[in-house]
């Protein structure tokens, strides 16, 4: 079967749900399809996550993220109050544990008020008032942050894209892609889908995509592993809110955090392990096809030299149980390694460049026919629904609607 559609998403996670949601909203004229190849949304980075919504502190004022973080927590807040979608506001303080961290930590508090965040500086006393089982010198909190549940967030955008005349399709991976005159013939198991406007949200796959849609990604994707560890129901109460450290600024990841979910449990985690599959959420998960590619891969030895030192600590810390506990000890010296359990992992699709040096800002290449996605990880389910208009904005100027891309773009910037 053979179907002709204004725009084909390719990947079911929060961003292509919400990217797929923005158009319609725009203009419910449109015909859109949401191609995902799991059984369920948000089956990867969407459904394996800390299920925070950032503030906006960490980001460089004036990058995508900056701009998109702060308004689109707020928006994902009040999506997920409308949708019945499990929410709460919780703050959460970031705590520098020696005298080295203190200048990251005031770069942080400087960032965080230029991105419209608001923040509080906390000494050793206020933080015992506030966290008495967590050890820090000095701390910020952040009263904007909040917890949700992102599988259910992308429940809820797929019940709405489904009453908005969406196609949805589950188990539908996308197999190939061709051009044919101004569209790109997108072909899975059952059908055929020429599309004006390919949108590319295939997370770990979004390299693969773009390259197989015929355009040349400006970065490529290296898979990391982020682990998590659950602590013991009688310890529930080390923490009352997310409580995170102080993140190194030359790395895109924030750190192994201790974080009490919705549900009563308290993750701990993650880390940033780099992985053998781009779906490798274990060690034994190897794709010998994958390491053969990185291995003849010159970002990947620009990669190593860069952070070599940061890799192998982190692998340390996953394999070595002993050597994780010391760490997570550092933040909160009262726990041991009795109070934690090892409790699943996901996979961060972390963009590189050619001479390996990490992405830290969101990535979206435009093309004649396409719009790839290319690096979004964390806040971009924060932010997916800004990105998602941001995204269909892009849409519209593809399908010469100007003045509605304009109208959307001036939208997101006043929300």
């Amino acid at each position: 079967m053979s179907r002709a559609v204004d725009v084909v998403v390719v990947g079911g996670g929060v961003l292509g749900l919400a990217t797929a949601r923005a158009i319609l909203l725009a203009d419910p004229r449109r015909s859109v399809t949401v191609l995902e190849k799991e059984s369920r949304w948000g089956a990867h980075q969407s459904g394996h996550n800390s299920n925070v919504i950032h503030s906006g502190l960490y980001y460089r004022p004036g990058s995508l993220k900056a701009r998109l973080a702060r308004a689109g927590g707020e928006a994902m807040i009040r999506y997920c109050e409308r949708q019945d979608v499990p929410v709460r506001r919780t703050g959460k303080i970031v705590v520098a544990t020696a005298e080295k961290q203190l200048p990251r930590l005031e770069l942080l508090a400087e960032r965080g008020q230029a991105n419209g965040v608001t923040v509080r500086r906390l000494d050793r006393r206020e933080i015992a008032e506030r966290e008495p089982n967590v050890a820090g010198i000095a701390a910020l909190a952040i009263a904007e942050t909040a917890m949700t549940d992102f599988g259910a967030v992308c429940r809820a955008l797929a019940g709405e894209l489904t009453g908005l005349g969406a196609t949805l399709r589950t188990n539908a991976p996308a197999l190939s892609f061709a051009g044919e005159g101004d569209r790109t013939v997108v072909r899975t198991e059952d059908e055929e889908v020429r599309a004006r406007v390919l949108v590319n949200c295939a997370g770990l796959h979004s390299d693969v995509v773009a390259r197989a849609a015929g355009d040349h990604p400006t970065v490529r994707i290296m898979p990391f592993r982020g682990e998590y560890t659950e602590v013991r129901p009688g310890r529930r109460d080390v923490v009352s809110n997310p409580v995170y450290p102080v993140p190194d600024p030359d790395l895109p990841f924030l750190g192994v955090h201790v974080t009490p979910m919705l549900d009563g449990s308290v993750h701990v985690g993650p880390n940033a392990v780099p992985a053998f599959a781009r779906e490798g959420y274990r060690w034994r998960d190897v794709d010998r096809r994958l390491l053969a590619q990185l291995a003849r891969d010159p970002a990947l030895r620009g990669l190593a030299r860069r952070y070599w030192r940061y890799g192998l600590t982190e692998m340390a810390h996953s394999l070595v149980w002993r050597l994780y506990v010391r760490e997570v000890r550092k933040l909160v010296p009262t726990l041991n390694g009795e109070d934690l359990r090892r409790h699943g992992s996901g996979v961060r699709a972390q963009a590189v460049r050619d001479d390996g040096e990490l992405v830290d800002d969101f990535v979206i290449d435009r093309t004649a026919r396409a719009i790839h996605v290319l690096n979004a990880p964390s806040p971009a389910a924060t932010s997916s629904l800004h990105i998602g208009a941001h995204i269909a904005a892009d849409v519209f100027e593809h399908l010469g609607e100007n003045d509605l891309a304009r109208a959307v773009r001036a939208d997101t910037a006043a929300a």
